[in-house]
């Protein structure tokens, strides 16, 4: 029987791919900032410290504006949500490349944090719930496909623009890309209209589980590994490993093609091997980020470390964010915003703790020591997680939802 979705099995619903293409440019926006820093700071007159606390503050806008937008349109039609999610971040990148104040720009990123927050926790139970238990973690790994292929594509790109154009040429292709993005996922995005059952009350229950805080345990520290060095990587590979700023894009693409790597391995081991995998991933991942201190020394030895640190740190994500998914049960809108939250928490405090790193003796390989503390650390909860038994009573359901004309045919068409 096919699904409820209309796709034959072993298939993705098209859903999947129009919010991962959504998450691609949500996804540039969070990490192009890396690639910025000199031309931002030289342009403000600040620091390049001080510029990596925009990075830090759209990290603590979804920390914080992810668990309460959820809970703010729990109630909304998903494809309302989303379309205006797409519309704010818009306003947001228009409001920065117009403004010459640090601090407005800070606050633009602040707000555009607040809808990229919304516009991810209800795209997670969105694609989690139209392609099915069996498919729920390659799923994700898709629509998380368009956060790390930012990695490969937009943030390169977006360097390669900025060191042309200044930093604001990339904010502003940013700005009507997404109102352009706002009105594909309105066309294609099915209307689908929330129940009145729809229940904080059961949101917040979900969040009682144990195994829910484990797994939000190790999206935090493992993302906050990996981007605490990569928040600094641009100054490493210049004024350590002596590549020249202009090539510095090309090994922004090398580690997303690992980025992009790992959330494929992911996605595709998670529902059959999830703790084998990450437990695999993290202890890898450590060790490149240990690597990366002595090999940056050399322009050559330097990228196989970046490329893997991306390969291994990125094989978690797909599946910690399914697996929270999963334990949520009846209530995932909550858990999924809390996930995301979980990511930037380790952003925000890895990027923070790599900036005051890089002040002290430790200088350029701070942030890497930084990364691969958390790193290390990740293998905590994900060894407690795979002892208690990650797999038990799997259940991967969607918020209560009436279900439209289109909903209805294409289940009558399967039958």
């Amino acid at each position: 029987m096919a699904s409820a979705a209309g796709t034959r099995p072993g298939k993705l619903p098209f859903v999947v791919w129009v919010l991962a293409a959504g998450t691609f440019l949500m996804g540039t926006t969070e990490f192009v900032i890396a690639g910025l820093l000199p031309n931002i700071a030289s342009d403000l007159h600040t620091s390049i410290a001080h510029v990596g606390l925009l990075i830090t503050a759209f990290a603590i806008g979804m920390i914080v504006g992810g668990p309460a937008m959820a809970l703010a349109t729990l109630r909304l039609p998903r494809r309302l949500t989303l379309v205006a999610a797409l519309g704010i971040f818009s306003l947001g990148h228009v409001a920065a490349a117009l403004s010459t104040s640090f601090t407005v720009i800070l606050a633009a990123r602040v707000v555009t944090a607040l809808a990229t927050g919304a516009f991810w926790a209800v795209g997670f139970v969105t694609v989690t719930a139209a392609a099915g238990a069996a498919r729920a973690t390659r799923a994700v790994g898709v629509m998380m496909g368009g956060l790390t292929l930012a990695n490969v594509v937009g943030v390169p790109v977006g360097s390669f623009i900025g060191q042309y154009t200044g930093w604001r040429g990339p904010f502003w292709a940013l700005a009507v890309l997404a109102a352009l993005a706002a009105v594909f996922v309105g066309r294609f995005i099915p209307q689908t209209q929330q129940q009145a059952t729809a229940s904080v009350r059961a949101e917040v229950a979900a969040l009682r589980q144990g195994r829910l805080w484990l797994a939000l345990a190790a999206a935090a520290l493992i993302m906050g590994g990996v981007l605490a060095t990569y928040t600094y990587l641009t100054p490493l590979l210049t004024d350590r490993a002596g590549i020249p700023a202009a090539a510095v894009p090309l090994v922004l693409v090398v580690f997303g093609f690992g980025a992009l790597g790992g959330t494929a391995i992911g996605g595709r081991l998670g529902d059959r091997r999830p703790m084998a995998t990450t437990l695999t991933g993290a202890a890898v991942t450590a060790l490149a980020l240990l690597a990366l201190i002595p090999l940056s020394t050399r322009p050559a030895a330097t990228i196989a470390p970046v490329f893997l640190m991306a390969l291994a740190g990125f094989t978690v994500n797909p599946i910690v964010t399914a697996l929270a998914v999963r334990f949520a049960g009846h209530a995932p809108t909550l858990t999924s915003a809390l996930t995301t939250s979980a990511y930037n928490t380790g952003i925000a405090a890895g990027s923070a703790l790599a900036g005051t790193a890089l002040s002290t003796s430790l200088g350029l390989t701070g942030p890497a020591l930084v990364g691969t503390l958390s790193a290390a650390l990740t293998l905590l909860p994900l060894t407690v997680l795979a002892l208690t038994g990650a797999r038990r009573r799997p259940q991967i359901v969607a918020q209560r939802t009436a279900p439209t004309l289109d909903d209805e045919r294409s289940v009558s068409s399967s039958r």
